[in-house]
């Protein structure tokens, strides 16, 4: 083959992603760094998983720039453990070169340095003997030869530097093994070198442990916490430096705004907790590895977990038989606050966070939990009134996936709207909004600017109602001046005398008036 282009680079990734599946078992026999977990086989075949399933979505007629680039993409975002997370910034690395290159043999060796480069990089402590090494090993022994040679050479020599990785780092040869992340990467260089040259005979030969593999960390540190993370790309920097300080095997890869992010620290709330002050963390993943005892325990029954920031809304929730966790208006409730009341809410639990902001700090606490054998279920509650329309229908006796279902079909026929005041300039889907205006809100959208609060709360609700609806639900705030919900109860009487309303004090503040039509 004269030229890697992109059928053969199509060819190759699904290659070696069914030969990871192949020798899945054997690697993971083989992991004992940076924890004996057992696993590393395992990710690395769902890493190149998602790679070859991103790229073999593609259309035939792509070019090469468009495979490289949704090849890296499914990597980092399939990225799974340490070493699936190294192993995704290193197929980066070759992507940044050969997306704009016609695949030579000097292309592939540029690309092939390029991988080792960003990998090394992407680890905030490299240690010698592991994938690191390997990679390292392959740029530098890819040779001078034509495209042929070239990825023979990649093969032999991730082969000959998996065989020195027990040299190079003693737990390896305490327990007779080869690097597990590195014999992943020789698996994926052999892929490349049968692409390239359709005749290579070295097949996925990992060798078995040559004694049993005592489960050891580098540090002690009794979770393994991994997320894809939506941030600036300035602001990653303060991250791994404040992850660096919790925990250990850091790893984060990716760029443009998208990050994949992996370290085992002993307590996996503080790392998502640094990742919601710089960005958006999903995808969060909480694996406990060798670790402490477990000295949280699930209570018994059926519970719901509310977020409210007001104390009338807070007693509403109690009333209802949520425990509830308490938040100021614009901000989130701590990680920990957020996980403790799951905890105290029994062994299976409906989590209501009532608001966007909420939902990330929401998942990341139930992800926690389920590790402790409680089965949490976040609903998409965006609003307070979905919150109350969701506990509305919540029934302890019923099958609990039921009940999360009735839960979240009422939640969901729930719109939602709230009158606030404008403290700045801001131009609006209504207008421009100036410090002082009244603004009315439907589903998060700005849809009315006026001047006074009756006026604009009379206004959202006729058109909230417009579209149908039963049972409207008024919540005033701190902030809502005498008579504010009487004006929009007489303002219904008098043109929609068939819909039932509720009137609650909430107390929040910042909004003076909350609304809900269901």
């Amino acid at each position: 083959m004269e030229v890697l282009d992109p059928p053969a680079v199509r060819r190759w990734v699904r290659l070696a992603a069914d030969a990871l599946g192949t020798a899945r078992a054997d690697i993971d026999a083989l992991n004992v760094f940076p924890v004996a977990d057992g696993d590393t086989g395992t990710n690395l075949h769902l890493t190149m998983i998602s790679a070859a399933e991103a790229v073999e979505a593609l259309p035939e007629d792509v070019g090469a720039a468009v495979v490289w680039q949704t090849l890296a993409y499914g990597a980092l975002v399939g990225a799974r453990g340490n070493s699936g997370v190294i192993v995704s910034q290193a197929l980066r690395g070759m992507a940044e070169v050969l997306k704009e290159r016609e695949g030579t043999a000097t292309d592939l060796r540029e690309g092939l340095a390029k991988a080792a480069l960003l990998a090394r990089g992407a680890v905030a402590r490299p240690v010698e003997g592991t994938v690191l090494s390997v990679l390292e090993a392959v740029a530098a022994g890819a040779g001078e030869g034509d495209l042929d040679a070239t990825a023979r050479e990649a093969a032999a020599e991730a082969r000959a530097a998996l065989r020195r990785t027990p040299d190079q780092l003693d737990v390896l040869a305490r327990s007779g093994v080869v690097d597990a992340g590195g014999a992943g990467v020789a698996i994926i260089m052999e892929a490349l070198a049968e692409v390239v040259t359709d005749s290579y005979t070295q097949r996925y030969d990992v060798p078995a442990p040559s004694r049993r593999v005592a489960p050891m960390t580098e540090s002690g540190a009794g979770y393994e916490v991994m997320y894809l993370l939506d941030a600036e790309d300035e602001a990653v920097g303060k991250l791994r430096a404040e992850l660096d300080t919790l925990g250990d095997s850091l790893v984060v890869v990716g760029g443009d705004g998208l990050w994949n992010v992996h370290v085992h620290v002993d307590e996996a709330g503080q790392a998502i907790e640094a990742a919601l002050r710089v960005g958006r963390p999903h995808r969060i993943r909480v694996t406990y590895l060798a670790a402490p005892a477990r000295t949280h325990r699930a209570a018994g029954g059926r519970g719901v977990v509310a977020v409210a920031a007001g104390d009338g809304i807070a007693a509403l929730f109690e009333e209802c038989g949520a425990v509830v966790v308490r938040r100021e208006p614009g901000s989130t409730p701590s990680l920990p606050a957020m996980l403790a009341a799951i905890r105290e809410s029994g062994s299976e639990v409906a989590v209501l966070p009532n608001d966007e902001g909420v939902r990330a700090v929401a998942v990341a606490a139930a992800e926690i939990a389920r590790e402790d054998g409680v089965v949490v279920s976040v609903l998409p509650t965006k609003a307070t009134v979905q919150g109350l329309a969701a506990l509305a229908v919540h029934d302890p006796l019923r099958r609990f996936d039921d009940d999360v279902v009735a839960m979240t079909d009422a939640a969901g026929h729930t719109r939602y709207g709230h009158v606030t005041v404008a403290d700045r300039q801001v131009l609006t889907s209504a207008g421009l909004s100036r410090p002082g205006d009244v603004l009315g809100m439907i589903d998060g959208d700005v849809a009315v600017i006026g001047d006074t609060l009756p006026e604009v709360a009379v206004l959202i609700v006729d058109r909230m109602v417009a579209g149908g609806g039963e049972l409207v639900t008024l919540v005033t705030g701190t902030g809502a001046p005498e008579g504010l919900a009487q004006a929009v109860t007489e303002f219904l009487a008098r043109t929609r005398p068939d819909v039932e309303v509720v009137v609650y004090e909430g107390e929040q503040g910042g909004y003076p008036l909350l609304i809900g039509v269901e």
